[in-house]
This record gives structure tokens, sequence and C-alpha cells, in this order.
């Protein structure tokens, strides 16, 4: 299963979707993230709590979704509101479309504490929602199977 996290400037939480993933399921899923307008810079604080959970971090780069034209995704998971509102590329194709939404934790303001408290707890929602994936890739769904699986586990309403 081929997975597509979008976020609008690519740089916090389509990043560390993206490195879970590929950490949780590398033989099943194959996940990149992009955005309708990148940072151009991973958020300093999502690579530095990846690398404490032990999730690679060297291949993670903030890129458009236009970089990705030929990724050809089964599931497009938007993590922000603002990207869930946006008009997604025609390349998408038929990819399921579905949206996680997650608070920003590098919009924290706050101590020290309260942002690990943030980014963790980000992270900690983000293991839990691909694990509930990783029997959809097992079974190799796509389209209209995989769409009707996610409403079936109300994946797609997270």
């Amino acid at each position: 299963m081929k997975i597509l996290y979008i976020c609008t400037h690519n740089r916090c939480r389509s990043i560390l979707s993206e490195a879970i993933t590929n950490h949780l399921a590398p033989d099943l899923i194959v996940a990149k993230s992009a955005g309708s307008q990148p940072a151009g810079a991973v958020h300093p604080l999502s690579l530095h709590y990846l690398d404490e959970a032990g999730i690679a971090t060297d291949s993670l780069h903030s890129q458009s979704w236009d970089e990705l034209e030929d990724f050809a995704p089964d599931l497009v998971i938007t993590v922000c509101d603002s990207a869930a509102n946006e008009a997604c590329p025609v390349w998408f194709g038929n990819a399921v479309q579905v949206h996680w939404g997650l608070s920003d934790p590098s919009k924290v303001q706050g101590s020290d504490e309260e942002t690990e408290h943030a980014f963790r707890e980000c992270i900690n929602t983000i293991r839990q929602r691909v694990k509930t994936l990783i029997p959809l890739a097992e079974q190799q769904l796509r389209g209209q199977p995989l769409r009707d699986a996610l409403n079936e586990r109300g994946i797609s309403k997270l």
C-alpha cells in the first residue's frame, strides 16, 4: 500500500506520519509526505522527537506535492484542517482520501514540558492510527474495497 500524508507546510505532522508509518510497516506500506505550500525545512523538534523514539529521519524533507506526481498513492491522508479544505491535485487519481485531524505540536505556546508532551501525544496518536491501517495493507486493499474497510472501521472519521 502507498500512503501520501498531506499537510500544508509539510514540516511537522505529515513528516511525523511518514516516518512513523515507514517505521511500523516497512514491508507493507510505503509512506511519503508533502504539502501544497511546503516550508522547505522539517521542524527541528519533529526530527528530535523522532530520533528520540528510534525512528529514522535521514530521508525526511519538506516537499511540494508536485514533486510526487509519479508516486500514485492508494491512500491520501490529510493531517491538518487547512490541507483538508484544499483542492487536491488531479493526479491523485483514484486514491482514497481521508482526514486525520491532528493538533500541531510545533505551535504549542508554553514550557518545554508542554511542547514535549504535545509532540509525544501526536506521535502516539499517529502510531495508533497507523496500527489500524496495517491489517488493511496486509489484505492489499485498494480503491472502493479500501474505502469500505476504512469506513467500517471508522478510520476515515478520525
